[in-house]
């Protein structure tokens, strides 16, 4: 395997987490990586344009999508965890499924990526302790097939931090260690187009619960209306690059832990632009008390 060299200032700024979908479903590129050779390759691409880490989920949860069988998740996604894990690249994987997230941390994973939080299957916070693994734990409220009708809510960013406690208290209990713990905000899952800006507006709402935020707004479908405009199509979701790079800018700038992409090169140029002015502005900061100190 032809490896890439990691970056080395990942600890001072906004990760950036490559998507690899290894279905042929998924809305944005499904069926693009199915095989397990066209994954790895979209890995080391990834890893070349700039990601920090690799996302390997093996089951569609765009909207309507049915579930596939636990057999089948598990020959999707594991190869492609072992060879990009081997080639030694850091690798989370994305998936509802204990058994999954088993496997896959034994291959190599060092995050398991649960946008049910632990909800859909109750072996999973038990799993996430006793493994001691990085989890990303998103707000969720129904899998995908039923999620489009659960977007009510009293106020959505009230209501999805208060869930989103609910999800820390029981990883908590159930052995999970806090500084293991990640939570991201679920945009475009039992949400709609307005509420995903809402909850986008409101990071630091989400920072107040916490704990490190992942940001995964690339090419979802409330991205179409900032995207329409020149030659790009809305309905396209490609076309909603530009769009999710923005997105990817204003989560960095916000101290966002990290940024989920399909598309990797805008995101991780944001990420760095975000980080450097971070720290010109502290040093700006300091040189101005010092200033006026005198």
């Amino acid at each position: 395997m032809t490896t890439v060299q990691l970056p080395t200032d990942t600890a001072q700024r906004c990760q950036v987490m490559g998507i690899i979908n290894v279905t042929p479903d998924s809305f944005s590129d499904g069926g693009r990586f199915h095989e397990v050779d066209a994954a790895v390759r979209r890995g080391l691409e990834l890893m070349r344009d700039g990601a920090d880490l690799l996302d390997v989920g093996g089951e569609s949860t765009r909207p309507g999508a049915q579930r596939v069988s636990e057999a089948e998740e598990l020959a999707r996604v594991i190869p492609v965890v072992e060879a990009l894990a081997r080639g030694g690249f850091p690798v989370s994987v994305d998936t509802m499924r204990a058994s999954v997230a088993e496997q896959a941390v034994a291959a190599g994973a060092v995050i398991v990526n649960d946008v049910s939080g632990g909800l859909a299957d109750p072996e999973m916070l038990p799993f996430l302790a006793e493994a001691d693994v990085t989890c990303v734990l998103m707000h969720w409220r129904a899998h995908s097939t039923r999620m489009d009708d659960f977007c009510f809510y009293d106020s959505v960013v009230d209501d999805v931090c208060a869930e989103l406690h609910g999800r820390v208290e029981a990883a908590l209990a159930a052995g999970v260690r806090a500084e293991r713990i990640v939570l991201d905000p679920g945009l475009g899952f039992a949400k709609n187009a307005s509420q995903s800006w809402e909850l986008l507006a409101a990071l630091p709402r989400l920072h107040e619960l916490g704990f490190p935020v992942l940001v995964g707004a690339s090419r979802k479908r409330f991205l179409a209306e900032a995207a329409a405009y020149g030659r790009r199509d809305p309905d396209v979701p490609a076309d909603r690059d530009e769009a999710s790079d923005a997105v990817a800018a204003v989560a960095a700038a916000g101290g966002a832990w990290g940024v989920r992409v399909h598309s990797v090169s805008g995101a991780a140029a944001a990420s760095r632009v975000a980080a450097r002015l971070r720290a010109s502005t502290a040093a700006t900061g300091l040189v101005g008390a010092r200033a006026g100190e005198r």
